[in-house]
């Protein structure tokens, strides 16, 4: 499986959203700030998030986007396969016949591996993703503060 930008993008922009909820609908010119991904292609990803009803948008002024379910209920899987990210190591497309016609030697092995990685995917919820997110990001601001909000590099440990 070959998981491109489309998909990366797609939750990475899923999981700022989700770091934002329950506040005020998320522009997606944030987004873009933050995560360092195009508008243009934000509007495009989340026009497919839209269709598939993972976000809803709000029009207007302090309009943007917010979850359209539940972060528990919404799986990495749900978000990759919404943009149209394939899961599939097969390299067939999907298709048995691949090799002039007949089934090559190896679609059972891709195939399963398919199977695995859809599974895991779909076990992995936004929620988590947000939470881990948030957990990392208290660590960062408690290690800032204790040395009065500078970053200094670790110390050498010498054996």
């Amino acid at each position: 499986m070959r998981l491109t930008t489309k998909g990366r993008f797609a939750l990475t922009a899923m999981i700022d959203l989700g770091l934002q909820a329950g506040k005020r609908p998320t522009a997606l010119a944030g987004i873009s700030e933050r995560q360092k991904i195009s508008l243009s292609y934000l509007e495009q990803l989340f026009s497919k998030l839209r269709r598939h009803g993972l976000v809803e948008s709000v029009r207007g002024p302090g309009g943007g986007y917010t979850l359209a379910k539940p972060m528990t209920e919404i799986s990495v899987a749900d978000i990759i396969l919404a943009v149209d990210e394939p899961i599939d190591a097969t390299l067939c497309g999907g298709k048995e016949n691949c090799k002039e016609g007949e089934r090559c030697m190896t679609h059972d092995l891709w195939a399963s591996l398919n199977e695995k990685i859809y599974e895991y995917l779909s076990s992995v919820s936004l929620a988590e993703l947000v939470a881990k997110q948030k957990q990392e990001g208290m660590a960062v601001m408690k290690d800032q503060r204790k040395v009065g909000g500078k970053t200094t590099p670790e110390p050498a440990v010498s054996a």
